[in-house]
């Protein structure tokens, strides 16, 4: 049996009951990990969905994937977080992260790098009781401290696509929320940077978790054509690993170009542009076969364990079919 964990990804887009339902299957197949996404107006609150999953299971371990310091205080977040871990019963995890495109609907941009460390710096220190005073950079804390008691252990996984975020993530997480997609070109320079932080820090390397986003269908056209939107984030958000597995710069310039929108389902008309190829490396994007080989190599290169947000009409679908993958791993 492979040595690697896995987990599965959702947006909060279900309904509440539906959402549970969701919870309470995925825990059955055995995944170790369910993450929540927070997308500001684009889906539900996490920290209250997650709550309510941790009451209805009983093993998996529960994480938002993630959490930012602009629409969120960090002090508020070092609250939420301390709740939903007394709730969840030490299965709780903080990912945090410096925001996305969602922003854009609030008029806000992703947090600069010092403002996603130095908010990382007062979560901890408020949940380990201290009193904190900070003038950010970013926001501000005067005597700041919790007033009731809380769980000290929560780890922090930090979100992470460029190379100043790795390299920050490898000096200070205690997990990688990693998201360059699956070719490992790109993976190996991801985990170079991690590693670098982590040397220039003197710490070992967090543990991996790389998220990967899309569809696993036999029917490979249908697979890549439900994984789109999320390929086109790549060049809009995160160009090096655009250039690291030879997209066209003119194709990634116009997706550039005609993304609209937020989420990225919002960018189905700049998806179009992409080859196939790239929405393969770039997504989960085709058959079984295809993506049992991808875990195999993602084992290789060394993530300690992979995370699929389904995508599609038939998201359950995808996340059976990736417990199938995953029990053909030796």
């Amino acid at each position: 049996m492979t040595a690697m964990r896995r987990g599965v990804v959702l947006q909060g887009v279900d309904a509440v009951d539906d959402f549970l339902s969701m919870a309470t299957r995925v825990e059955a197949l055995g995944f170790d990990h369910l993450w929540l996404t927070e997308s500001s107006l684009h889906a539900r609150d996490p920290y209250q969905l997650l709550s309510l999953a941790a009451r209805a299971t009983t093993k998996i371990r529960l994480g938002t994937a993630v959490t930012n310091p602009v629409t969120r205080h960090p002090a508020l977040t070092a609250v939420a977080a301390a709740t939903f871990a007394e709730i969840a019963g030490g299965r709780a995890i903080l990912g945090i992260g410096a925001g996305d495109r969602p922003l854009v609907a609030l008029g806000l941009k992703p947090a600069r790098l010092a403002s996603l460390e130095a908010s990382i710096a007062a979560i901890r220190s408020l949940i380990a009781g201290e009193t904190v005073t900070s003038d950010g950079p970013g926001f501000a804390l005067v005597q700041a401290h919790m007033r009731f008691s809380v769980q000290t252990d929560i780890p922090v996984f930090v979100s992470a696509s460029g190379p100043r975020t790795l390299e920050l993530a490898g000096a200070i997480a205690d997990g990688v929320i990693l998201l360059c997609g699956l070719d490992p070109t790109v993976v190996k320079w991801a985990l170079e940077r991690v590693d670098a932080g982590a040397a220039k820090a003197g710490r070992p390397r967090p543990h991996i978790a790389l998220f990967v986003y899309g569809v696993i269908d036999e029917d490979e056209e249908a697979a890549i054509a439900g994984a789109r939107p999320i390929a086109a984030w790549f060049p809009q958000t995160a160009p090096t690993y655009c250039d690291l597995v030879g997209l066209d710069p003119d194709i990634a310039r116009e997706v550039r170009e005609t993304y609209q929108g937020g989420e990225f389902q919002e960018a189905s008309a700049a998806a179009q542009l992409l080859p196939a190829d790239f929405v393969q490396k770039m997504a989960a994007a085709g058959n079984r076969d295809r993506f049992t080989s991808q875990l195999e190599a993602l084992e290789a290169a060394g993530v300690d364990s992979v995370h699929v947000l389904p995508m599609g009409d038939d998201r359950m679908a995808t996340v059976l079919a990736f417990d199938e993958c995953w029990n053909r791993l030796g």
